[in-house]
């Protein structure tokens, strides 16, 4: 039987602050009555994402739009229909919003989301809210004081929120040894620190989760950390990318986009095929490989969540 194909455009309306996030409550008597979604609605045959976006905004909690972005597509596949989430991210709004049609709506914060119930087609939409747009990977550094302050200077000067800690140089003492100083920096910057390494290091030191190499994520059966845990991945192609879906990834690099000097034997995907790819993906994906944060909004654009990068913010 085919499935009836549905294309629907969703908000994730943020507060002026950047800590909270309108949520609306489904009506009783729909599909997944009673859970919280994020507001939009079905697109009219003429519509593009946003028209129907600014439309149904303005039917549903009596706002206009002023300044959204695309934050991310969606393929979700239900029993009896196949869905496609047309995700934007709206920063400036006209109005105050209130529901219009009886339904409920709550401005929650950021770290409140995982607590409300959501159709699971959202889901990834919530990783995508809570993730910023630039993800730093740490450089080789073999000096402590160095590594320390060039870290330091990411979360203050840039403003980094998320970060990979990548030291390929290190054995595994040095290397949480490293960890351990650089959560509590990231932590009292409110940055949020990954280990590239293997899951059970969360026991040693309980950073906010786990990157995986694409070798490593190749070979797992099932998810390796806890839900509570961020869990990332290196992606190159389809194939990894649905490993990654498969096991429960929250997010992914996916890379190389440009040459990069680190690997120049690597042919780049360009833009076209990242896209193409990106549009595949069940999670946030992190264009990576010659990125600067001057691509940020070209990603976006595509589909990406952001840039990941580690020249541009190590110095």
């Amino acid at each position: 039987m085919v499935k009836r194909r549905v294309h629907v455009a969703a908000a994730a309306i943020i507060s002026e602050d950047s800590r909270k996030v309108l949520l609306a409550r489904r009506p009783s008597n729909v599909d997944h009555g009673g859970m919280w979604e994020f507001p939009g609605g079905k697109l009219a045959p003429y519509e593009t994402g946003l028209e129907g976006l600014k439309r149904e905004l303005h039917e549903e909690l009596g706002v206009e739009i002023l300044r959204a972005q695309p934050l991310i597509r969606i393929h979700h596949e239900y029993p009896d229909k196949h869905i496609l989430l047309d995700v934007w991210q709206v920063h400036a709004f006209a109005g105050e919003p209130f529901g219009r049609e009886g339904q409920a709506v709550r401005w929650v914060a950021m770290e409140e989301l995982v607590g409300y119930p959501f159709p699971a087609a959202n889901l990834p939409i919530l990783r995508a809210v809570m993730l910023p747009t630039e993800y730093l990977i740490t450089g080789e550094e073999s000096d402590e004081a160095r590594f320390d302050a060039s870290l330091t200077r990411a979360l203050t000067e840039d403003g980094v929120r998320l970060v990979q800690l990548r030291a390929k140089t290190l054995d595994e003492a040095d290397y949480l040894a490293r960890a351990e100083r650089a959560l509590a920096l990231c932590h009292e910057h409110g940055a949020r620190l990954l280990l590239n390494g293997e899951p059970e290091w969360l026991e040693s030191v309980d950073a906010d989760g786990i990157h995986l190499t694409s070798e490593r994520l190749m070979k797992l059966q099932r998810r390796p950390i806890a839900e509570a845990k961020w869990l990332s991945a290196s992606t190159h192609d389809r194939r990894q990318l649905v490993q990654a879906g498969h096991i429960g990834c929250d997010f992914v690099t996916l890379s190389p986009l440009r040459t990069t000097p680190s690997h120049p034997e690597v042919a780049p995907m360009g833009w076209h095929d990242f896209q193409q790819l990106v549009e595949c993906a069940a999670m946030p994906v992190f264009a990576l490989g010659g990125m600067t944060r001057f691509d940020a909004n070209h990603a976006r654009a595509v589909g990406a969540q952001g840039i990941a990068s580690i020249r541009d913010f190590w110095k």
